[in-house]
């Protein structure tokens, strides 16, 4: 295993270009396959680019958000106290690793957001405080987690199909949680990656006489933007300073914020991206204490969104092209057409492996391959649950090795993605081999 890990490690190391630089080579990539195998002329293509091209910024925005605020309730004293007391009772580089794993994939499961945030902070913690462990590692072993996502109660596909009103209801009616998510093949599923993915992680982990990359040791200090700080000018007297320090206005305001919620979900009101948001602010408002001290975090926050900022807006045209040329339709036509009942949803991950290169986002991913699988489904008397969610396995998969939702891990650990894809791409197999394995047997 060790072979293997540093075969694909220094293949990454070598040939793996920047997220950014990946983004431009997708963007190449499909535009040039909407041309040659779609026979769409350039002039078209390029439209349907730049048309599409800002289609995701409000959902661009949506992350910007949760992973700024997540990443201010993750670092709130509350929580960081929490984290403190894990890392506390965690001596060896190995038991290190099976934290980091275990803290990103519950909280990927609860919420994807809050996973891909509280599983960085916890392995730089971990890192900083465990002589010995080998930082790449950790930080990919945290990210690992998050394809528990897929199976948790974010998982984009399931949650929206369960949804009345949702855009495939007329062909596939509404599909309910307990047919997906929490059926349970998919129950098993879950309890064997929390179980084994934590285990395979500890075992990549190099040996005492192997080259090993420590953590800085500074890495969990926040860097000084260089501002002065007024109230230390001026003395905390002043109305201003009182007024940025008060409790009170944090708690007022986080209050108005429950009373909402709570009417919210008696009015029949159900959980969405903009409610979690909502939550997560305001919580995080409660557990700083002060206006100012949530400002603070919140600067330290911004420093995980700048690529999703750059890259997004990317890979919204590379969708665009993808809907547009009909590419999505080609790719899933070419395994939709050797399929059977059986075998439908297997080819269904697979496809949808591939297609999550190109729209790695999960409800826009189902917005353009859903409508071809739920069709197949019908026509060759395939189950609807089953395919819907060898889709969402199939990108959660896929998800280990895509640099759109690394972006996070490498803002907050300031590694490069050369740095730890090699053991993304190790760990990616085993979840493939898992999630391959859920699918055949769930029949």
């Amino acid at each position: 295993m060790t072979k293997v890990t540093s075969f694909f490690t220094e293949l990454m190391r070598r040939y793996l270009p920047d997220p950014f630089v990946f983004a431009i080579g997708l963007t190449l990539l499909t535009l040039l396959l909407a041309i040659v195998v779609q026979h769409q002329s350039f002039l078209d293509v390029t439209s349907s680019w730049g048309k599409g091209f800002w289609s995701l910024l409000a959902f661009t925005t949506q992350m910007a958000v949760i992973l700024v605020m997540g990443y201010v309730l993750a670092t709130a004293p509350f929580t960081d106290r929490l984290l403190n007391a894990i890392v506390g009772g965690v001596t060896t580089p190995r038991a290190a690793i099976v934290v980091a794993t275990l803290v990103g994939a519950i909280g990927s499961y609860l919420n994807w957001g809050f996973g891909l945030v509280i599983g960085g902070v916890i392995a730089k913690k971990l890192a900083t405080n465990v002589k010995g462990v080998h930082y790449p590692l950790i930080i990919a072993s945290a990210y690992s987690g998050f394809t528990l996502y897929g199976l948790g109660l974010s998982a984009s596909i399931p949650v929206l199909i369960s949804t009345k009103g949702h855009p495939l209801e007329a062909q596939m009616g509404v599909v309910p949680l307990s047919q997906t998510i929490f059926s349970v093949p998919m129950l098993v599923t879950s309890g064997v990656l929390l179980v084994t993915l934590p285990l395979l992680n500890a075992w990549l982990h190099p040996k005492p006489n192997e080259r090993i990359i420590e953590a800085p040791r500074d890495s969990n200090e926040p860097t000084g933007g260089g501002e002065v700080d007024l109230a230390t000018l001026f003395g905390q007297n002043t109305l201003a300073a009182r007024l940025n320090n008060s409790r009170w206005l944090s708690y007022v305001i986080a209050a108005i914020g429950l009373v909402y919620v709570v009417n919210f979900f008696r009015s029949g009101g159900s959980l969405d991206l903009n409610l979690i948001n909502f939550i997560i602010l305001f919580l995080g408002i409660f557990l700083l204490g002060t206006p100012a001290k949530y400002v603070e975090k919140l600067n330290e926050g911004i420093k995980t969104i700048a690529g999703i900022v750059l890259q997004y807006p990317f890979y919204a045209g590379i969708m665009a092209v993808m809907a547009s040329s009909g590419l999505v339709g080609t790719i899933s036509e070419v395994f939709v057409g050797i399929a059977t009942p059986a075998t439908l949803p297997f080819w269904g991950l697979v496809s949808s492996f591939v297609i999550n290169f190109f729209a790695p986002s999960g409800g826009g991913h189902w917005v353009i391959q859903g409508p071809f699988m739920v069709d197949a489904a019908r026509t060759i008397g395939a189950s609807i649950p089953h395919t819907a969610m060898s889709v969402m396995l199939g990108n959660a998969c896929n998800d280990m090795i895509q640099p759109f939702w690394i972006l996070p891990a490498l803002a907050l650990s300031k590694l490069k993605l050369k740095d730890i894809m090699g053991y993304t791409v190790v760990m990616m197999f085993w979840i493939g081999l898992v999630y391959t394995a859920a699918i055949l047997l769930w029949q």
